[in-house]
């Protein structure tokens, strides 16, 4: 039972510990191994990035710089068109026409030959023919015209991308004009971006690559942390059969080899801790005092079986509640005052009722080394009967000296007035003796039963059982009441009390083993109890249950009161005091019948009903004898 309780609150404490099961891409994300290869794929495309950027800028350079000196015309081109502007005339533009229309190169879209006066000389190009003559109404024309400095730039058209070389040409120091080229850059540029897509293929399958071999790397790391994580899961349920795998001396493989040897040490102290554990629970299970376990808050955290019958309470709805509550102090008293003070209390549980019970309770501090108090142990001891065999001894004390009192106070009175006097007087004194005499002989009786009691108490009465026949045994004593009737009768005495013996024996032989005196005693007892409240004519019915021992006397009487029924077996106990005491009862004669009839093994107990007489059962053990039996009895 402890050990369940441990169980169960060290499974709670793991369940709050440990977290719950992530999604799928959570536990991808959140993965060492997921993020080793991400971050390796990362710097890996950071890089080829950075290099595929730097080297495109510059095969980019590079090849507008090849084109660039590609398309610059040859000196000689521009020196014999500088030749032909400085003579000028008609002979002069065609043979620039010729010159241009001639020279070779299928980058070249378009040439023209602008003069100073930014007139048009010669084109290239056929279909702009009628340009010639013309002039041009480009502005970068005229500034090369002007500044004399070679001016190259890229535009881009609908047409595509294209670079433009304006060169001047001069003559000595004059500049007598200018060559402006066309190229066109789609092939410059069809390069350029199958570079890329090359590039860009050769980086992703290096990424591919990267990612493959990134995953088998990161797993050669994260593998043993796997392990080592399913182990650590293991340990904490409590399994300690498996072992971290080694697979190298490197830092991770001394980590695995540590922790396997901390699991080693952590089941053996396990083993010594459950050992204790079940030493400890089988000593709390068999406790005959309960124990109430609480933490610092003053929470019950373990309870013991004897500690759960004793408040009528399961551990499972104890757990947790505080300990002023699971002991039903109500708001008198907090946990923490019970824990502070330590004081030792009395507890009773299902007060009022049949089932009352008083408990002792004792708190005692649990502390650390440290001196911190974690909580505190209560211990339950059911002091019920104690409590119960002091009432009755003050009781009985109590009683004791009041009907020792009476009788004595009686005589007492008389004495002294006889004493004084009394006892010349002839019709007076003898009435006073009597009384003292009778008040005497109550005290004597009194005396008697007491010492009965005492030696039955201390087991000093032993009983000298003999074989008899029950119904024989019963008989003989209703005679004898008979007879006192009859007798009785017959002087026609004016103080006795007529009654009737109803007799329902049976034939039926029931051999039991008895102390024949003892047994006397008792239904002597019962029987002049039923005749003393039994009114005059009345009728008394001793029936005796055949096949068994069960012997009961009923009378007519006017019963006892239900709240007084299972009280009138104890010590000195009337249901009706005055009644009984005028009677000359010693209160004692019912207390004795049970104590002998306990001592044969048997039971003695009472059914009443207010104006209907009562019924009282004597029940003895009985095993029935065969034929065998009774003849080796006789």
């Amino acid at each position: 039972m402890w050990m369940d309780l441990m169980e169960k609150e060290k499974k709670a404490k793991r369940a709050k510990k440990r977290p719950g099961k992530p999604g799928l891409m959570r536990r991808l994300v959140s993965s060492i191994q997921t993020k080793i290869a991400l971050i390796f794929m990362l710097l890996l495309l950071a890089t080829i990035e950075i290099i595929g950027a730097y080297f495109t800028r510059q095969m980019e350079q590079t090849s507008i710089d090849n084109f660039q000196t590609t398309i610059q015309l040859q000196t000689i081109v521009t020196d014999q068109l500088t030749n032909q502007l400085v003579k000028n005339g008609k002979s002069a533009d065609r043979k620039m026409n010729q010159i241009i229309t001639d020279y070779s190169n299928d980058a070249i879209s378009e040439i023209q030959v602008v003069d100073s006066k930014n007139v048009i000389r010669a084109v290239s190009n056929l279909n702009d023919k009628n340009r010639v003559g013309q002039l041009s109404n480009n502005g970068d024309i005229r500034e090369v015209i002007n500044t004399g400095q070679q001016k190259t730039l890229v535009t881009s058209t609908q047409k595509g991308s294209f670079m433009v070389q304006i060169v001047p040409l001069t003559s000595g120091t004059n500049i007598v004009g200018a060559v402006y080229v066309k190229a066109s850059m789609a092939d410059v540029f069809n390069n350029l971006r199958n570079v890329s897509m090359m590039f860009l293929t050769a980086s992703l399958l290096a990424v591919v690559v990267a990612a493959i071999a990134s995953m088998f790397i990161s797993r050669a790391i994260t593998r043993p942390i796997e392990e080592l994580r399913q182990q650590a899961i293991q340990v904490a349920d409590g399994d300690y059969s498996t072992q971290v795998k080694i697979y190298s001396n490197d830092e991770l493989g001394q980590l695995g080899a540590a922790f396997n040897t901390l699991s080693a040490k952590i089941e053996r102290s396990n083993e010594q801790s459950e050992s204790e554990r079940r030493r400890l629970d089988s000593v709390l299970s068999h406790m005959t005092d309960g124990v109430i376990a609480t933490d610092r808050h003053g929470n019950v955290s373990i309870m013991n079986q004897m500690a759960q019958d004793f408040l009528n309470i399961k551990a499972d709805d104890a757990i947790n509640r505080p300990i002023s509550q699971v002991l039903g102090l109500g708001e008198e008293y907090t946990s923490q005052d019970l824990i502070s003070n330590q004081s030792d209390m009395q507890v009773t549980v299902n007060a009022g009722t049949d089932d009352e019970m008083i408990l002792h309770a004792s708190f005692t501090l649990i502390k650390r080394v440290t001196g911190f108090v974690s909580g505190a142990v209560c211990v339950l001891h059911d002091v019920t009967e104690q409590i119960k065999n002091e009432d009755e001894q003050r009781q009985f004390v109590s009683n004791v000296s009041h009907e020792l009192r009476t009788p004595l106070t009686s005589v007492r009175a008389y004495i002294e007035a006889l004493n004084e006097g009394a006892w010349k007087d002839p019709e007076i004194a003898p009435q006073f003796l009597e009384v003292t005499q009778k008040e005497t002989e109550r005290m004597i009786r009194m005396v008697n039963d007491l010492l009965v009691l005492s030696r039955m108490d201390r087991g000093a009465t032993k009983l000298e059982p003999e074989w008899v026949n029950f119904t024989d045994f019963v008989g003989h004593l209703l005679n004898r009441f008979d007879m006192i009737v009859e007798h009785d009768q017959g002087e026609a005495q004016s103080d006795t009390k007529e009654y009737a013996i109803k007799r329902d024996l049976g034939n039926q032989a029931l051999w039991v083993e008895i102390d024949t005196d003892q047994m006397m005693r008792v239904i002597d007892n019962i029987m002049n109890n039923a005749i003393k409240y039994s009114p005059d004519g009345g009728t008394i019915t001793v029936r005796l249950t055949q096949n068994q021992i069960l012997l009961s006397i009923s009378d007519q009487g006017l019963g006892i009161p239900r709240k007084d029924l299972g009280k009138i077996f104890d010590r000195f106990y009337r249901a009706d005091k005055a009644r009984s005491r005028a009677q000359g009862g010693t209160g004692l004669g019912l207390a004795i019948a049970k104590e002998i009839v306990t001592a044969h093994g048997g039971r003695i107990w009472a059914d009443s009903r207010e104006g209907h007489g009562s019924t009282f059962y004597i029940s003895l053990p009985y095993e029935p004898m065969d034929e065998e039996d009774e003849w080796d009895e006789v």
